[in-house]
């Protein structure tokens, strides 16, 4: 679990060298449990998601992904908000540090199954009551407490 490391409001973080355009799905069930991954990276829980390829809209690339990280076919529902604080910074083993860029998207599951990927240790819809007891990092629970505020407006920050 050594191949990144999420820095946030850290005074000790790297200074980063690099913005890459990513996007994440958020995903609730009909019991209001959202579509989280174990990181295999990290160790943390997070949304499905990943960076942009040549070629493809933010919209597709986080369909993509969510159906390589989850097994899980889903459609674009709407926009929880736009994530780009300097603050947040990912460390690589490589020694790439990127700023955060992600653009949180909300989707709908439309079929496929379940499936861990080599991304991920677990994947399953977690409901909001055990957030608490789970490595989450802050920067994913802020995008949680902005789905459970059901804001009127995407975030933008």
């Amino acid at each position: 679990m050594s191949g990144r490391r999420d820095y946030y409001r850290d005074p000790s973080a790297p200074k980063a060298n690099n913005l890459v355009p990513g996007g994440s799905a958020l995903v609730v069930d009909d019991r209001g449990a959202i579509l989280m991954q174990r990181r295999s990276d990290s160790g943390n829980w997070a949304l499905p998601g990943g960076v942009m390829d040549i070629g493809e809209t933010l919209e597709q690339c986080v369909v993509r992904e969510t159906k390589e990280e989850t097994g899980l076919d889903i459609e674009i529902t709407g926009l929880l908000g736009i994530y780009t604080d300097p603050e947040h910074v990912i460390a690589y083993a490589d020694g790439e540090v990127r700023q955060e860029f992600n653009i949180t998207f909300y989707g709908r599951v439309r079929g496929g199954r379940i499936a861990v990927s080599d991304e991920s240790t677990e994947v399953r819809f977690v409901h909001p009551n055990e957030l608490g007891e789970l490595p989450v990092h802050d920067t994913v629970r802020l995008r949680l407490e902005h789905h459970a505020e059901q804001r009127a407006r995407p975030y933008l920050g």
